[in-house]
């Protein structure tokens, strides 16, 4: 396929050139070498290519291409053996830069024993976001990639499909200006593969850019402006979605289902021009995502229910735009937390405490008042000490009949 460049004159092409420049790459080549320094392979060969702001970038081509290459050139996870690259005007590995984007990698990598919850809390941490947004955005990432029901379970125990969609809210906590997103769909079933695009749509209107490198196409010809085909290393490919996939030598009439007798003049006046085995007459049929969709609709609106993760309800609101409203539970934490709520400590129950004690202690002399019966030993007592005094009488009288 021959290489479908940006014609200048392209009407496609004059709103884009008005947004800023994003990413830039030219000349971008990177040779893998072996432990003697020797040539290996050479993963991406002279690629050059600019993605816009508010812009939907795809990035395709078969496994070992150089795709996956390319995104982490772009993150400044490798260096390039020779060409330049440019991200928000400065090198990838330019920290403030890095600051500004939000990547989900090919593979989840997380912190097996952290719930969801506190996944986010310490991604949120990592970008210095104070408490009070870290709380207030993990709420609606939950909310919107369908995990808010299982906020406390460890995502060690997740599939792999949840363990996606936790890993796109990680990748959005900081509401990034440049989201990379690398086989964001994998793994997810047909409704959060719906939800992905429809986020992906709705970060672009918002002005954000998003690349995106997937295999699989008819995601990215649901949501990408422009393409790059990579094979080899090398640029094969490139343009609009509409330059690419045109057949301008083909002609295509939908209409409501009309009457044998107009379908029939309708074919009579076409075969005048066209050849009868070049026109053909059948049903359009939805594709097999708008038909699950459909279904799965059906299903929760019968209020049937699962234990695994729930379908998002929107986009977080801080992904829009808009402002940033305290969830339910912020506000609970924070009524609780004020220091008007403070009569925690009843003060006049401590003071009645006293009152207590003293009928206490006057119960507890009215049972010890029968001590006359303690008293009672004291006749013994003098018995005693008469025989003892009876008995020295006796002791001195044998000691004084020597004398």
């Amino acid at each position: 396929m021959p290489v479908a460049e940006l014609n200048p004159q392209s009407p496609i092409a004059d709103p884009q050139s008005a947004r800023e420049v994003v990413v830039s790459v030219r000349g971008l080549t990177k040779v893998f070498k072996d432990f003697w320094g020797r040539p290996k392979a050479r993963a991406v060969d002279g690629v050059d290519f600019e993605v816009r702001r508010g812009e939907v970038f795809g990035l395709l081509g078969p496994n070992g291409s150089g795709k996956s290459t390319t995104v982490k050139l772009l993150l400044g996870l490798l260096y390039p053996t020779k060409g330049h690259i440019e991200v928000f005007g400065h090198s990838p590995r330019h920290v403030q830069t890095k600051a500004r984007i939000g990547y989900l990698p090919e593979e989840s990598y997380l912190y097996r024993y952290l719930n969801s919850r506190e996944t986010l809390d310490f991604f949120g941490n990592l970008f210095h976001l104070d408490k009070g947004d870290r709380n207030n955005r993990a709420e609606q990432l939950l909310e919107m990639v369908g995990l808010s029901q299982t906020r406390t379970r460890a995502v060690g125990e997740f599939s792999k499909g949840m363990q996606r969609r936790i890993g796109l809210a990680q990748a959005l906590i900081n509401d990034p200006d440049l989201v990379i997103l690398d086989e964001p769909t994998s793994g997810l079933d047909p409704i959060g593969c719906r939800e992905i695009k429809d986020l992906i749509l709705a970060l672009a209107r918002r002005g954000k850019t998003v690349i995106l490198s997937s295999h699989l196409l008819s995601d990215v010809e649901d949501v990408c402006d422009r393409v790059v085909i990579y094979y080899g290393g090398k640029v094969q490919a490139m343009g609009t979605l509409k330059e690419l996939l045109a057949t301008p030598d083909t002609l295509r009439i939908t209409t409501p289902v009309l009457p044998r007798e107009t379908m029939e003049r309708v074919l009579e006046i076409l075969r005048k021009d066209v050849a009868t085995d070049k026109v053909r007459v059948d049903n359009p049929t939805q594709n097999l995502e708008s038909y699950f969709l459909e279904v799965v609709e059906k299903a929760k609106r019968a209020a049937q229910e699962t234990s695994g993760a729930q379908s998002g309800a929107k986009v977080a609101a801080y992904l829009r735009g808009e402002a940033e409203a305290k969830p339910p539970t912020a506000r609970v934490l924070e009524k609780l937390t004020l220091p008007q709520a403070a009569p925690v400590t009843p003060v006049p129950e401590v003071e009645a405490k006293p009152a207590v004690d003293e009928k206490k202690l006057e119960a507890m002399t009215k049972a010890t008042e029968p001590a006359p019966a303690v008293s009672k030993p004291l006749p013994a007592t003098e018995k005693e000490s008469a025989d003892l005094s009876k008995a020295n009488e006796k002791l001195s009288s044998l000691l004084g009949k020597p004398k």
